[in-house]
């Protein structure tokens, strides 16, 4: 199969840091032919960096961009206040996409996006790396293997410290995430992962209940959220985001699944290590490679585009996780139950 030729568009953090690697790893099946970024130098060095033809190749303006006839997908990773918009031009340039989640910065942006597929005639794949991860692609299996059980609840705890990041070269130190124009900041930005990573795992939400923490910092509405989840599938669990601080004690609580006849345990999705504890008092140590979630998820769309696979992240799928963060929000408002999915098989697929 020919190598398919990839146009980037937004060459920051996250195309240096996760993109790019899996990239590397994948130039039997991509070329990235050419690149795109509001700042000239930055991009200019990339396409150094890259080989390309710095009169040709490289770009500022996305839209001229998308015009090579050549450019079978493009790999946008822009702000989350233009994924949409961004994923809109291209798609009616009739080029494939694949796009960093969330859909949109806003529920009718992201319902809109979840359309460009079917209305232009194209593929995407949004880049949901929980969904396509090691670690939660083994939790699932376990879970479905009733290798504890029944799974009967969960708790989950995961941590980020904003202000930690934000004094150093992370992700967090981005102005547009410090100051974020969407609703939710960083826990739309940031939370939806580990949300994608439940819903994958158990299904889709029947209802959910949450708390928040108000705070004034601008990178999140609230400095905690805790949230009781129950699933189509009759799972219970908490689920609790901590953007403003730290957890100190090591092992970390992190995602703990309780069945009839045992208990997972996952610290965190670095580790490399999910336990697996028995009544009985036996022990199990599963490892798993962490951050190959960019990789599966690249060799997904490579096979998707060739034929030999579905795509495992469609719009349709990714719009749940969006739902429920934005239910998460209007449950915390409204301080009331929050009704979230209705098609299952969406969190499932």
């Amino acid at each position: 199969m020919k190598k398919i030729k990839v146009g980037i568009i937004g060459t920051g953090l996250a195309w240096e840091r996760l993109h790019y690697p899996a990239y590397q790893e994948l130039t039997d099946q991509y070329e990235v032919a050419a690149v795109c970024d509001h700042n000239r130098e930055v991009v200019e060095d990339w396409g150094q960096r890259l080989g390309l033809d710095l009169s040709k190749d490289v770009f500022t303006d996305y839209r001229q961009m998308i015009r090579r006839p050549d450019l079978q997908v493009i790999d946008i990773m822009v702000p989350i206040p233009q994924n949409h918009q961004v994923a809109e031009e291209v798609a009616r340039s009739g080029k494939n996409i694949i796009l960093e989640k969330p859909l949109g910065a806003t529920y009718e942006q992201a319902v809109a996006t979840t359309e460009l597929p079917t209305l232009h005639g194209i593929k995407m794949m949004i880049a949901e790396n929980y969904r396509y991860s090691e670690e939660f692609n083994l939790l699932r299996q376990l879970v479905q293997e009733k290798k504890i059980g029944d799974a009967i609840f969960f708790i989950y705890h995961s941590t980020s410290c904003f202000p930690c990041g934000m004094v150093k070269d992370t992700f967090y130190a981005t102005e547009w995430r410090r100051h974020p124009e969407y609703r939710g900041g960083d826990i739309l930005d940031a939370a939806i992962h580990d949300v994608a990573g439940l819903r994958h795992v158990f299904g889709g939400i029947k209802h959910l209940s949450a708390f928040g923490v108000p705070q004034t910092d601008e990178f999140s509405p609230y400095a905690a959220i805790t949230v009781n989840l129950e699933f189509m599938n009759e799972m219970i669990g908490a689920f609790s985001y901590y953007p403003a601080g730290s957890e100190q004690q090591k092992p970390l609580v992190g995602l703990r699944i309780f069945g009839t006849k045992g208990m997972i345990y996952l610290e965190n999705t670095d580790c490399g290590l999910i336990n697996v504890f028995y009544n009985d008092g036996g022990h199990e140590l599963l490892g798993f490679k962490p951050k190959r979630g960019y990789y599966n998820e690249l060799l997904n769309f490579y096979n998707a585009l060739n034929g030999t696979e579905e795509i495992s992240v469609t719009p349709e799928m990714e719009i749940g996780d969006f739902r429920t963060i934005h239910a998460i929000l209007q449950s915390i408002t409204d301080q009331d139950i929050v009704k979230v999915d209705r098609r299952p098989e969406y969190a499932m697929a």
